[in-house]
């Protein structure tokens, strides 16, 4: 099979696995600079619900993406187990930290090449062109998201965090959806 080079980078390599929309997803361990509990979210007047708002980290705003939105999975309200991943990702061409939700946090793993698979072309929710590839992990199927497709189609299209064709709020918007005023919350 044949992958990009970024795939076959993480074939083998350290990656974190989560859950999201009761789905398990993976990134590489080499993007993750932290995992934060829930935290105080600002959410910005006009906001779509791919990129509803901003955290403080460590003195820094970092906007919150959510990914249930690209991905077309559905809204599960925040838990105790809900955590925020600190990522530094390169976006056009450039170093950029953003934090992405989480239903929970599970662990640190590798996904062998053998384990990774190109995501099918009929049979799934998830858009190709943002699902890197899909893999085998503790017997589960865990999806590898495409970060940068992701962020360079949410953030260009006519409305920043909604991608050309699409309109109205997303799975997110009771939580975090268009806020006519900055407000702040608590994930919980």
């Amino acid at each position: 099979m044949s992958f990009s080079p970024r795939i076959m980078a993480l074939a083998e390599a350290d990656v974190v696995t989560f859950r999201l929309g009761g789905e398990v997803l993976a990134v590489p361990t080499a993007e993750l600079r932290e995992v934060l509990e829930p935290v105080t979210v600002t959410r910005v007047p006009g906001a779509t619900g791919f990129v509803p708002g901003l955290v403080n980290v460590r003195g820094a705003v970092v906007p919150l993406a959510d990914l249930r939105v690209p991905l077309r999975m559905p809204f599960e309200a925040a838990t105790e187990a809900s955590r925020i991943l600190v990522l530094e990702l390169k976006l056009a061409g450039e170093n950029t930290v953003v934090g992405i939700l989480a239903d929970s946090v599970s662990e640190v793993t590798q996904i062998g090449a053998d384990a990774l698979e190109a995501i099918p072309p009929v049979g799934t929710r998830w858009p190709p062109r943002f699902v890197a590839a899909v893999g085998r992990w503790a017997g589960e199927f865990v999806t590898i998201p495409d970060l940068p497709a992701i962020f360079a189609e949410y953030l260009s299209g006519p409305a920043a965090g909604q991608p050309s064709g699409q309109s109205g709020r997303s799975p997110t918007a009771g939580a975090f959806g268009t806020a006519p005023q900055l407000q702040t919350e608590t994930l919980q």
